[in-house]
């Protein structure tokens, strides 16, 4: 059992924001002992049981296409001072992998994803609760790179996807969310004046809880 109840962020924002700079940002500076990362993504719903026409189908972008309850234990349990075995999705196949990755608590829970300030119960285990704020073009453009060259994806099926669900998604849920937040950083990594602030937050909660 841990001696401190961790500080726990949320780095919210539209797919292709630039969450994940951000959140390799703060990793970058204050080491995996510190930090521990979260990402939402790893806890979709495995589809193994459909036909990859139906999985190619599925709207990815609803807050039910994830196990949030199973996110929220996992968090529950690092506060406890418990490791946790997060699954790793693969969305060549839109299956959970039977490896898991184990993440071990930690001072600082990062915690990433398009839809953790639409769901209510991560939202409330929340210490800092920041959106990333990015243009529409440039989020769909950066989602296009690496749906085609990561995820073995065609632009079509990119462009097909980003107009049925990823586009009215973000309207209705991610959008939505941001007037949840604590912090609005418009740019991601690339705003220097607001990750440094972030930077200046963390130290300041650290060395306020004599954790560094």
């Amino acid at each position: 059992m841990t001696t401190f109840t961790p500080f726990i962020i949320g780095v919210a924002g539209g797919s292709g924001s630039g969450k994940t700079t951000v959140s390799h940002h703060l990793q970058e500076i204050f080491g995996s002992e510190i930090i521990a990362y979260l990402q939402h993504d790893s806890y979709y719903h495995d589809l193994s049981y459909l036909t990859s026409v139906a999985r190619a189908a599925h709207n990815y972008d609803h807050p039910d296409s994830l196990d949030t309850a199973l996110l929220v234990e996992h968090l529950q349990r690092l506060r406890q001072g418990k490791p946790v075995a997060v699954p790793i999705y693969d969305f060549a196949t839109h299956t959970r992998s039977q490896s898991t990755r184990l993440v071990a608590p930690a001072p600082i829970i990062l915690v990433e994803g398009i839809l953790i300030l639409a769901e209510r119960a991560l939202y409330d285990l929340m210490d800092l609760r920041i959106y990333i704020d990015t243009d529409a073009d440039l989020r769909f453009i950066r989602r296009l790179q690496r749906d085609v060259r990561e995820r073995g994806r065609t632009v079509e099926s990119v462009i097909e996807q980003y107009l049925a669900t990823v586009r009215p998604m973000h309207l209705q849920f991610v959008e939505a969310s941001r007037r949840s937040a604590d912090v609005i950083i418009p740019e991601g990594g690339k705003n220097q004046v607001a990750l440094e602030m972030i930077v200046s937050r963390l130290q300041a909660v650290l060395e306020r809880r004599q954790w560094v």
